[in-house]
């Protein structure tokens, strides 16, 4: 299908959680249509091996470049870590991960050097943001961990209260240093948790959180490359799940912070 500056952005995620990428993306680029998929049927990505994540973000591409999309939004911290070479190698419209913009924006904020990243075990464990932030900021000092229970929390809406603060105590106060200044939200669930996070490592350390830098940088690539939307045409909000819709509907307008419209199902016919 043909893509021009008219045609929607396309974003993935493997669940709910990249629906805080587009959130943001709807709050930089307003007039810009949206196609998300959310795999749900294979949720989540972030304790699968980087073979069958990569299989599976190219399935999710495909898809969406059957919807003319324009350029691509992998909002998924999982997936941006290990399939963005092979998104890049094989589609011919722009690609972007959510490590990038974040690792950017991490590198950026730091005064000490020294920044700490919490993510799902796959994230974490593919050493992106690592890398990430060590290229674009030599010497700088990253500590990583996962923090896999964040997920549920945020799924269920306990983003609030004594539980999630235990949970966020117990993962974070012996990990971070006190050297460390920047605290990176590699997970597009942990936004959700941002106040109790805030709270547990307390105000001298700044919560990057990718979904805004990865917004910006969507603003201008479509402006490097002359595809920005021109005039007051209709804005379209497609949503695509490869489960039935219905916990998707009801856990995403909390993500989203609005109700979403409504998702239809659709089939990856995996070969």
């Amino acid at each position: 299908m043909r893509h021009d500056r008219h045609s929607a952005i396309g974003v993935f995620d493997s669940g709910v959680g990249g629906l805080t990428v587009l959130k943001a993306l709807m709050a930089r680029l307003p007039m810009e249509s949206t196609v998300y998929l959310g795999d749900t049927a294979r949720v989540p990505y972030g304790t699968k091996s980087a073979a069958v994540v990569t299989q599976y973000s190219l399935k999710n591409a495909e898809l969406l470049l059957e919807h003319g999309v324009k350029l691509l939004v992998v909002a998924c911290n999982t997936a941006s870590a290990v399939a963005i070479p092979a998104l890049r190698e094989r589609l011919p419209i722009p690609v972007i991960g959510v490590i990038e913009p974040g690792a950017a924006a991490a590198a950026a904020s730091t005064k000490t050097g020294s920044v700490a990243v919490i993510g799902t075990p796959g994230t974490i464990k593919s050493g992106a943001y690592q890398r990430a932030l060590q290229s674009l900021r030599p010497g700088v000092t990253v500590t990583a961990r996962a923090c896999p229970l964040f997920v549920p929390l945020a799924e269920e809406g306990w983003v609030e209260g004594e539980v999630p603060a235990i949970v966020a105590r117990e993962y974070l106060t012996s990990f971070l240093t006190p050297q460390v200044d920047t605290l990176v939200l590699g997970c597009t669930h942990y936004p959700l948790l941002s106040s109790v996070i805030a709270q547990v490592v307390g105000p001298q350390v700044t919560l990057i959180d990718s979904a805004h830098a990865t917004a910006e940088r969507v603003a201008q690539l479509l402006a490097e490359k002359d595809l920005l939307k021109l005039g007051l045409s209709a804005v379209e909000r497609h949503f695509l799940v490869t489960d039935v819709p219905e916990r998707f509907l009801e856990v995403g307008a909390r993500f989203l912070g609005r109700p979403l419209s409504g998702a239809r199902q659709v089939d990856l016919k995996f070969s």
